[in-house]
């Protein structure tokens, strides 16, 4: 690239739209990476930017105050409008609409994230939280101290970690979920039923086959069911199989109908990509909301990236579109991201996706995506406290879940990144290391 082209891009009027992790980082790299010209990070809180993973445990159990970013954007250079509400985008002129007036650019990144579904019929019943913002967190913490009675509606990462939180706060907790298990959108009927053995073990009880017919100020009515009448989830009665052999779902189902007392309900039921403010703009986006990004994290509107939970993209790795509602593909994507505002020749966007989660006195981590997987393997006994699965195409691993085991998560990472074929029999064994079980 010529030195004047080099200039032009490094000069460019670069608006960011969402000051969360994707947001953020997105500045950070730009000026890792050398460009030089103005950069306006806008976003919808008045909140200094912060982190949000620690909402759902460090903020709620005030072992810390805040999660907020330590950066210094003023030496970095970065301009924050927030408490700034973004309502559109027009293009053909670049120029975001907000509710102070309109923002002119050169290249455009949208970092708006998530935003999570609300139960319906709890809008503005007194008492009903969701938890995605300082605020929430601030709203939820003094309801935590009085140690309440809590029902959480979702057995999901979050609705888990919360019920963690909360139990460990001393109040009595119990988590209503749709569907046969926890984390069923997430992972396999196999892999969760030792899973729900874990709600119990905290002293949380967990209701599966249980909807929630209507919300009051201070309980939450169960819609009648035809499923059998059940107790607690509990443990399996015995490993399952360490070859392909499905674990059956032991878990039980929620007698109905039932009054929950609740002086105060969580609703964790899922978020979507929060892009309703793109109506109108040209944008082409997935069924899932989500904006469809290229494998540079282009949108295919002109000079307009999106990075983080707001976007899908293609993986070359896993042969489909993926869209990741995770911490590290917000902490990675950036660096595509203000590579391709530069000009530079950067690899394809196509990360092992990878997050974690911290509940019930565990450590769980995930890597990979397991969609396209035909066998999955245990390493270890569920019923210990340490144990992980893995998924594999053919002899290549392609996902892990590790519970208590980070080494394996680490190794396995590497090798789902290059693809490694395995020793099916190795591979199964806990007492050898993975990077130890390569063909």
């Amino acid at each position: 690239m010529s030195e004047q082209k080099q200039t032009q891009r490094t000069q460019r009027r670069v608006v960011i739209v969402g000051a969360g992790m994707a947001g953020v980082q997105t500045a950070v790299a730009l000026r890792e990476q050398g460009f030089t010209g103005p950069v306006t990070l806008i976003g919808a809180e008045p909140h200094q930017p912060y982190d949000r993973p620690p909402l759902s445990k460090a903020v709620l159990l005030g072992t810390a105050e805040g999660s907020a970013f330590d950066i210094d954007f003023d030496a970095l250079g970065v301009e924050l409008r927030l408490g700034v509400e973004v309502t559109g985008l027009r293009a053909a002129d670049h120029e975001v609409d907000t509710e102070a007036g309109p923002v002119p650019y050169d290249t455009l990144v949208v970092a708006t994230g998530a935003q999570p579904l609300t139960l319906p019929g709890g809008e503005g019943v007194p008492g009903v939280h969701l938890l995605r913002t300082l605020d929430d967190a601030a709203r939820l913490k003094p309801v935590l101290e009085r140690r309440h009675d809590i029902v959480v509606v979702g057995a999901g990462w979050i609705g888990a970690e919360f019920a963690t939180a909360a139990r460990e706060a001393g109040c009595a907790v119990t988590v209503v979920e749709a569907a046969d298990r926890p984390l069923a959108g997430a992972l396999p009927a196999e892999v969760t039923a030792p899973m729900a053995a874990w709600y119990a073990e905290s002293g949380t009880e967990l209701l599966l086959h249980a909807r929630v017919e209507r919300v009051e100020q201070g309980r939450v009515l169960l819609a009648p069911t035809t499923a059998p009448e059940g107790t607690r989830a509990s443990a399996p009665a015995q490993a399952p199989d360490r070859a392909e052999t499905p674990v059956s779902d032991r878990a039980s189902a929620a007698a109905a109908p039932r009054e929950l007392p609740a002086d105060a309900v969580v609703v964790g039921i899922g978020a979507r990509p929060a892009t309703g403010w793109l109506a109108g703009s040209g944008a082409a986006l997935d069924p899932s909301g989500a904006l469809t990004a290229d494998d540079h994290l282009r949108t295919t509107l002109p000079d307009v990236y999106a990075v983080g939970d707001c976007a899908s993209f293609p993986s070359a790795r896993y042969g489909e579109r993926l869209l990741v509602h995770h911490w590290d593909n917000a902490l990675q994507g950036p660096r595509t991201v203000a590579a391709d505002i530069l000009g530079e020749t950067a690899a394809p966007y196509d990360p092992v996706p990878y997050f974690w989660s911290e509940q019930f006195g565990r450590f769980v981590q995930y890597a990979g995506h397991h969609g396209a997987a035909d066998t999955l393997l245990w390493r270890g006994d569920p019923a210990d406290a340490a144990w992980t699965v893995l998924w594999l195409r053919g002899d290549a691993l392609v996902a892990l879940l590790a519970v208590g085991r980070p080494r394996d998560l680490a190794q396995g990472r590497r090798l789902i990144e290059h693809g490694t074929p395995v020793d099916r029999e190795r591979a199964a064994d806990p007492s050898v290391p993975l990077k130890a079980a390569v063909r």
